[in-house]
This record gives C-alpha cells, structure tokens and sequence, in this order.
C-alpha cells in the first residue's frame, strides 16, 4: 500500500536511531550533509537532515527530482560514490554536482522488506574525499538494511495503534495486537540488533562506536514495548505481572543503574537522585527497576522539558518508598484515568510508546503487595510514590 509523503516523515522521525545513523556517516566520512529521502517516481523529500553546511534543507524539505542523482539511483537500484566531482569520468560534466556545488558525493538505496524502492540515504560535501577506498559503501548498505526492518517495525506499530485505539474494547483485536507485537516484530528487532552489532564488530571506529551502541540502544527499545504489551496482556487477563519477592541486597545498583541508563539518553535533562540504604527489602529486583525506568520516562515525556527530574528512594522502618517528581502539572480530569490503559497526553505531535507505562508501572507495585500513588499540585510539579510495606 503507497504511503505518503507526511506519513513516511512521521515513521522516520519516529526511529530514533536514524540521527545516530547520519552521525556516524558524518564521522566515518567527513561529508558535512547527511540526509534520508523518501524518493518516488516524481518527488525527493527529505525524512531526517543532518546539516553542517548550512544547505538550507529541512526535514520535509523537497527538491526537483531530476536535479538529484537519487533520481537515477532509483532507477539502477545501485549505490553511486563519488571522490571528487570535476575529476569523475562519469560526473564531472553532470549539472548535479553543479548545480549543488559539491565535489564528494555517497548515496545508497534503501528498499522496504517487501522489496519496494524507498529512497536513498546520502551525503555530500563541497570538498573531495576519499571514499571509494574506505569501507563507507559497506557501512552504508548496511545502515540501510537496518533502516529497511526499522520503517517495516515501526509502520507495523502504528498500523496496529491506529486500529487498537479505534476499537480497543474488543478483545479479538487486542488478541490480534499482541499476536503482531509479540511475534511478527521479534524477527525483525532481532535482525536490527544483529546487523548494528556486525557494524560495531567489523567496522571499529572510536568515533562512531558510541553511536552505533545508540541503535542497538533503540532496538532494545522496540524490543522493551514488545515486553510491555505481553505484560499488559498479563495483567488484563486477571493473572497480574508475575514477580518473584526475594531479599534484594543490590537493589540500590539497580535503581542507580536504571537512572544512568536513561541518562545517557537524555543527556539534555537533569536527573537528581538520593538513594538510601536500601539494604533488607524484599522485592523483585528487575521488577522494581522496570517500575522506575517507567516513571522516568513518563517524567522525560510528558514533564516540563526545561525542569529536573528528582529520584528518591529510601527506608523508613523496613517499607520502601520510592519517588519520582518532575515540574509539569497533569490536568486535574486527567488523574483518574492515568493508570488506565493507553492514558498518554493529547499532543498535536506524535507521541513515541503505547501509553502502558504506568499502567505496567501500577501492576508491578500491585503484584508486590504496595501501591503507587500520583499527586500533581499547584506548584506546577507532579509526584509519583510506590511504597512497599515491610516484608522481611
């Protein structure tokens, strides 16, 4: 089924790893302008730009079709790599390089799984460089590959968003849902992971390492809302999120953990923490950190984006409590449904997630015995509180 133009936009700037992507390119290449295009028989509009040139081109941005090589490239479904322009023997007399006044010049297909042409991923820089003799071509095939699973994992979340919001009372179709999440969508996270560890094993680069460990990050992601959903399903079945209660002498490493790991994600936001001694609580380790993972990122989401975020965990007499505060108020008609399902802000833009978090987050502390409470005041701040009784 053809997509448009803006829905192809959407998809891409919902895969996370796709700015990663541009960014090692940048590094590996030198080429100041990195973009993805969806390319059709008639438009090149831009998806993701990375712009050190000041090109002028934004994402939904589009040029005149004939004026690109990628016109071409949609046409012999070949990567074309160019060092320096007005010494190529196949382009150096091409009104391309020309007309955008570049001299190196990297473009490689990217198809969709059911082999349909796509666009093109490409880069670009006024000054020659050497990149037929470095492994970029590889490289860039390879991230095309990846981004290819990527637009099939994500069209396939919003496809069935789209119908479990329309009719998500019905149990058939959230047995459809989960079917799809849960089993359609391994395969191709699988292969996404595969494909960006084989880049960080055979191409290592200091400068780019990090970024390329940022897409294994994000198909871990897509990973965790498969696990969400099975989750959801257990819990809307009455069997509740299983746990296993055990004295967690560690608790404290796993809590610490969960903030540098959404930290590194969120380097632009400030995370405040004090953890106390949190040794003689009995808790399922892994299930206490997905709690807090999940009321972090509701906080990063949905907070102010300009304000701290604050963590504290602590012991009084043997109970746990655990908190997360952030400056942002929920409206008041809000709060009774915040638990519920699917509850997510009403945003213009489009929002990443299923709207389970908290609701996975209140099933965690209910299967433990506690319970999570949410206050949003007046002082334009918000407060989530999972206490756990005492239970050595």
């Amino acid at each position: 089924m053809a997509q448009t133009a803006a829905a192809d936009i959407a998809t891409i700037g919902r895969i996370s790893a796709v700015p990663a992507i541009l960014q090692v390119i940048r590094e590996m290449t030198g080429l100041r302008f990195a973009a993805v295009a969806r390319v059709t028989e008639d438009s090149w509009t831009a998806c993701a730009v990375l712009d050190q040139l000041d090109f002028g081109l934004k994402v939904g941005g589009e040029l005149d079709l004939v004026t690109t090589l990628c016109h071409e490239i949609r046409s012999a479904h070949k990567t074309v790599v160019i060092d320096k322009a007005s010494e190529d023997p196949i382009y150096h007399d091409h009104h391309t390089p020309r007309l955008y006044k570049f001299e190196s010049y990297i473009s490689v297909p990217v198809f969709r799984t059911d082999g349909r042409f796509f666009g093109t991923i490409c880069a670009l820089d006024p000054s020659p460089n050497e990149l037929k003799a470095s492994p970029i071509q590889t490289t860039m095939e390879s991230f095309a590959r990846v981004l290819s699973l990527q637009i099939e994992a994500e069209e396939n979340l919003q496809q069935t968003e789209a119908e479990l919001m329309q009719e998500r009372e019905t149990a058939v179709l959230r047995e459809q849902f989960i079917a799809v999440l849960g089993h359609d969508l391994r395969n191709p996270l699988f292969a996404i992971n595969a494909s960006a560890e084989m880049l960080q094993r055979k191409f290592p680069n200091p400068a780019s390492d990090k970024l390329v460990r940022h897409i294994l990050t994000s198909a871990r992601r897509a990973a965790q809302l498969v696990d969400d959903v099975l989750d959801f399903a257990r819990g809307r079945l009455g069997n509740g999120i299983p746990v296993s209660i055990a004295p967690c002498p560690d608790l404290n490493d796993a809590l610490r953990h969960v903030i540098s790991e959404i930290q590194s994600v969120h380097p632009e936001r400030q995370i405040r923490a004090s953890i106390g001694d949190l040794r003689g609580v009995h808790c399922d380790r892994e299930r206490i950190a997905q709690l807090l993972s999940n009321l972090l990122a509701n906080a990063i989401a949905h907070g102010d984006p300009q304000g701290d975020v604050e963590v504290t965990a602590l012991v009084d007499q043997g109970a746990l409590m655990l908190a997360v505060k952030n400056d942002g108020q929920i409206p008041e008609d809000v709060l009774p449904h915040l638990f519920q399902p699917y509850s997510r802000p009403t945003r213009d833009t489009p929002q990443a997630g299923l709207g389970l978090g908290l609701y996975i987050a209140s099933q965690i502390a209910q299967s433990h015995g506690g319970r999570l409470h949410v206050a949003s005041t007046t002082q334009n701040s918000t407060l989530f509180t999972f206490s756990l009784p005492k239970t050595d």
